[in-house]
């Protein structure tokens, strides 16, 4: 694999190897600014590639004065190596506010829906993104019509919605809100650039209403089942090996359709309510 690689003028990827979710093998980093710079996601927890990240900062510390380290989340596949790039380089970490009550790292700069980045001509504007994790947020360049989407999409596989700390309906809703955006390139944590990205968010949410639908046959078609029970109902097109997975996925959706006030839970059984 190539690395870094310029996607546009002051733009610029660095995928590491990570422990993240399969299909998925790496996670991206981004440095964004043609002045000043940030670098997106001290991903990595792997000490050589940890040192391959570190070369790739200090090369572009020869020709642009970097600023800080922006966190998209607290996911361990994001954070790995917040602590050591950190205290290396000798920078702050920027996140939200729910990611820094989450990380180890201090925060220095907490990120807010609205907050703009200002590096050189650039102008990257924050939009908080929860959903996939309380704490997630994007940066968006308009005038580049380039955004960097964290875990919102990736250009392979899907994003698994976690019920200990995600929320369908909150990622949903934000995955239509990037719809809505003018971009031309999304930048996502694991993958290659996405182009046409309105496409893929637009996917993203048709893929979860089926699949929100099918739970609702699942169901119908159960009576009232054990969440156990619904699994091979509900996702009886996924291999078994990805059961684990399609079971927190499952449970989120059992969740928000319980929010919506279209399912319940009791006794260990869910049964729809109308």
């Amino acid at each position: 694999m190539n690395r870094p690689v310029d996607i546009a003028p002051g733009v610029a990827w660095f995928p590491a190897l990570t422990p993240t979710l399969p299909p998925a093998t790496h996670t991206n980093s981004y440095a964004l600014g043609d002045g000043p710079c940030v670098l997106v996601e001290p991903a990595t927890p792997f000490e050589d590639e940890q040192a391959a990240w570190l070369r790739w900062a200090h090369d572009v510390a020869k020709t642009h004065a970097i600023e800080a380290i922006v966190v998209t989340h607290h996911h361990p596949d994001h954070v790995g190596g917040a602590s050591r790039f950190a205290q290396a380089l000798g920078l702050p970490v920027w996140a939200h506010a729910e990611t820094a009550s989450r990380i180890e790292v201090p925060v220095a700069r907490t990120l807010a829906e609205g907050d703009e980045l200002r590096l050189g001509s650039q102008i990257w504007r924050v939009m908080f993104t929860p959903g996939h994790a309380p704490g997630h947020v994007c940066l968006v360049e308009p005038s580049l019509r380039i955004a960097i989407v964290g875990d919102m999409v990736a250009s392979a596989g899907t994003i698994l919605i976690d019920p200990i700390d995600g929320h369908l309906g909150h990622y949903l809703a934000e995955l239509r809100r990037l719809e809505g955006l003018v971009l031309d390139v999304a930048l996502p944590a694991h993958g290659a650039p996405i182009t046409e990205p309105r496409n893929l968010f637009r996917h993203y949410v048709d893929h979860r209403l089926k699949r929100e639908a099918k739970v609702v046959h699942s169901i119908e078609r159960a009576g009232t089942a054990t969440l156990d029970a619904l699994l091979p109902l509900a996702y009886d097109d996924t291999i078994t090996a990805l059961w684990p997975l399609a079971r927190l996925s499952l449970e989120s959706h059992l969740l928000e359709l319980e929010r919506q006030g279209r399912a319940a839970l009791y006794a260990g059984s869910w049964s729809l309510t109308a």
